[in-house]
């Protein structure tokens, strides 16, 4: 039977391979999104854009940018702290990063998907379905965890 130490760094190394896989399956859609908003300028009715729009544009362009640098931060701190004995650790830190990345990833996203259906549809309706997806991102990202949470007393 494997002894207390063995049996923590399985789970230690579990819990990591698990950290990074989550943010693997995040990062290349903030990369789309952020060389999408890259883009964006460029385009010629960019210029017509009011000025409220410009500032959501920035707004979503550095929050892309944010969640780019925190679902990429845990490469460079695990990198550095490699074979250094403080795993438990690494997966913190790397946590904290992952949940900071999908927050800002969600602001990146419900700025996006307000910016296009502003242009395409009236202010309300931008409004409307902004404020929807901004429920799904919280509700299916953070909210049925952070109710599970509560409701289990953690």
């Amino acid at each position: 039977m494997p002894d207390r130490d063995d049996q923590e760094q399985e789970r230690l190394n579990r819990q990591l391979l698990e950290l990074l896989n989550e943010i693997r399956v995040a990062l290349p859609g903030v990369q789309v999104l952020f060389a999408f908003l890259l883009a964006v300028p460029f385009q010629a009715r960019f210029g017509q854009i009011t000025s409220f729009q410009r500032h959501v544009y920035l707004v979503t362009l550095l929050a892309s940018a944010a969640a780019t640098a925190c679902l990429i931060a845990p490469t460079g701190y695990h990198r550095i702290l490699f074979q250094r004995g403080d795993r438990p650790r690494i997966i913190q830190h790397g946590t904290r990063m992952l949940i900071a990345g999908l927050v800002c990833l969600a602001i990146a996203m419900t700025g996006a998907v307000y910016l296009i259906s502003d242009l395409i549809f009236s202010a309300t309706t931008a409004i409307v379905v902004t404020a929807v997806a901004t429920a799904v991102f919280f509700w299916l990202w953070f909210g049925q965890a952070l109710l599970r949470r509560w409701r289990n007393g953690q």
